[in-house]
């Protein structure tokens, strides 16, 4: 396993990254801005446009690889998802030329989605996200209800038996057994991706496991933001750098 790097400034990822590649991008925070409620983020023409220049680039092979679900995803992007690999709920579903595959919806994130709602009830600006596989507590217009929404999860995962996934200012309670780096991991058995080099590039804690994979499997892992401990190799300082570093790779 490829060892984190300490918080150092990451050198900016080398023009020739992307050959023979195939690119595995997160969303949030990575293709667009953070935004202080999920549901208030807006997908402009110039990203769709991008992706669909990066799909013919490399031949179809780009992945979304997200923490939102797949419908999110598709609701975000619209027609263009279709033409990509998408991995949503942390890896536990994924989407490829049309074939679905996801495991069964637990009964407890029923129970979860009820007792956060009931916990954010009397919090406002303190926001529940359902997902298909998940359901993720944001604090982020609260932060001095971190430590209450911790709590809540660990207790809600022990009492479902569900995975506790951290991000930046939320908590996602979510189906257990997968991550970011298993979605790498498996897209990388497919016949079009088998024998490429593997880059991801990701901003949160979430993407770490995806990190490792891509290094694991011979690749390179960009890290966006500030400088952390990291698996990442290199780093972009937000997503109009992505974008930019992207879009010289399609001119």
């Amino acid at each position: 396993m490829s060892a984190a790097t300490d918080a150092v400034t990451l050198p900016a990822p080398p023009p020739t990254l992307l050959e023979s590649a195939s690119l595995f991008l997160d969303f949030d925070g990575t293709l667009v801005d953070l935004a202080d409620r999920p549901d208030s983020v807006a997908v402009d023409t110039d990203l769709t446009d991008l992706l669909a220049a990066l799909a013919r680039r490399l031949d179809g092979r780009v992945a979304v690889v997200s923490g939102r679900s797949i419908a999110q995803i598709d609701a975000l992007l619209g027609p263009v998802a279709h033409t990509l690999a998408v991995s949503g709920s942390h890896g536990c579903e994924h989407r490829w030329h049309g074939i679905v595959a996801q495991p069964e919806r637990p009964d407890g994130l029923t129970h979860v989605a009820t007792a956060m709602h009931a916990a954010a009830a009397g919090q406002d600006g303190v926001i529940v996200e359902e997902k298909s596989f998940g359901v993720a507590l944001h604090y982020r217009l609260v932060p001095a209800f971190e430590a209450e929404a911790l709590r809540l999860a660990e207790t809600l995962a022990a009492r479902h038996d569900l995975a506790i996934q951290h991000g930046k200012m939320m908590v996602e309670l979510r189906v257990p057994g997968s991550d970011k780096g298993v979605a790498v991991a498996r897209l990388m058995q497919r016949p079009d991706m088998a024998g490429t080099t593997p880059i991801f590039i990701g901003d949160d804690l979430t993407d770490e496991p995806a990190f490792v994979a891509a290094r694991d499997a011979g690749g390179h892992a960009i890290l966006v933001g500030d400088a952390r401990a990291s698996a990442a190799d290199y780093g972009l300082p937000d997503p109009a750098a992505v974008r930019a570093w992207l879009q010289e790779k399609i001119a």
